[in-house]
């Protein structure tokens, strides 16, 4: 039995509900949705987004019962909507409280989402915030980690193996996601780099959009092996200016996540480029997604500070054209495959 009895998720999405049933291997499990009828739904027909809920999962929309009842929160929700998700939870912690958050992504802070748009705009790391910086800034909570790592929901839900990652600065919040979360098919890793786990987290889905082109286009695993190898480099060029070390970018929460968003049907990134590939325009499928693709947004966001601080990233600066300002596919192609680039791994 975990010690952490009832465990908390905020977010009822197809991530938060896998990790919901994993938790519940371990321990009792209060599954937080803002929507009273998914509540219904869940607590009446033990069962949500086509999976069998375990009987020791109970979802309620009460966050006031959640943190009274739980020490250790796992928020799983969009990046759009996680610094509001932590100001309404905030009144109801305390620094004995432990969140571990399963977003990936980036917050704007002190920014509204339409300001991306706006010609001449600069964006600094002043005006970025990982989830953890969040917490930190909107709650008293002290000991805060992350999950990252191959963590594709689909895949949980029907019990196939995985690992993750819970970074963490504090050894007893690592200990903490890896007692609640190991079981027989999930293995928890632990770091101590937890904005290199983060920044991973969120800059692979951009990786991730890349491949999903490719693949709508009936390309081939050679390209597509190319492009996850140079995304990769630019990932770590993203890390490094904004405070992390490369080393968060080579394990679990690195070039594992990274292979599988960038190559499974199953990832809501891969899929948003699959459909860009084969006519589709990026609001259409914006529109017509059932959870968000975390990728597009935070490319937005990776290519403003790319500018700012003048990264070697044409990855990312073509993937941008081609997303939100309607650049040809095959003509990005042709450029990223004559790209002049001169020495292969120039990170480590």
């Amino acid at each position: 039995m975990s010690p952490f009895n009832p465990v908390g998720v905020i977010g009822a999405g197809s991530f938060g509900t896998a990790v919901a049933n994993l938790l519940a291997y371990n321990a009792d499990v209060l599954l937080f949705s803002r929507k009273q009828e998914t509540v219904d739904l869940i607590n009446g027909t033990r069962a949500h987004l086509g999976v069998r809920i375990s009987a020791r999962v109970t979802a309620t929309s009460d966050l006031e019962e959640l943190a009274r009842r739980c020490t250790l929160l796992l928020p799983i929700v969009p990046s759009t909507s996680f610094r509001q998700t932590m100001q309404a939870l905030a009144p109801y912690l305390r620094p004995h409280h432990m969140v571990i958050h399963g977003t990936k992504g980036f917050d704007l802070k002190d920014m509204e989402e339409e300001s991306l748009e706006k010609p001449g705009l600069i964006l600094t790391r002043d005006n970025v915030r990982t989830m953890s910086e969040v917490v930190r800034e909107e709650t008293s909570v002290v000991r805060v980690g992350c999950l990252s790592g191959p963590n594709l929901a689909i895949e949980i839900m029907e019990g196939q193996p995985t690992a993750t990652l819970v970074g963490s600065r504090f050894r007893e919040v690592i200990q903490a996601g890896q007692t609640a979360l190991n079981s027989q098919r999930f293995h928890v890793f632990g770091s101590y780099d937890i904005l290199g786990a983060e920044l991973a987290g969120a800059l692979k889905n951009i990786v991730a959009l890349g491949s999903g082109i490719l693949g709508g286009l009936g390309l081939g695993r050679n390209i597509q092996g190319l492009l996850i190898a140079r995304g990769l480099a630019e990932m770590v060029y993203f890390g490094k200016s904004l405070g992390a070390s490369s080393q968060a970018f080579i394990g679990v929460a690195g070039i594992g996540d990274l292979v599988a968003t960038a190559t499974s049907i199953n990832s809501r990134n891969y899929t948003f480029g699959t459909r860009l590939a084969t006519g589709e325009t990026a609001g259409q499928i914006r529109d017509t997604m059932p959870e968000l693709a975390e990728g597009v947004r935070t490319l937005r966001i990776a290519h403003q500070l790319a500018r700012q601080y003048k990264l070697h990233v044409p990855i990312t600066n073509m993937l941008y054209s081609v997303v939100f300002e309607g650049f040809p596919i095959e003509k990005a192609l042709e450029y990223l495959m004559s790209y002049p680039y001169a020495v292969d791994v120039d990170f480590l």
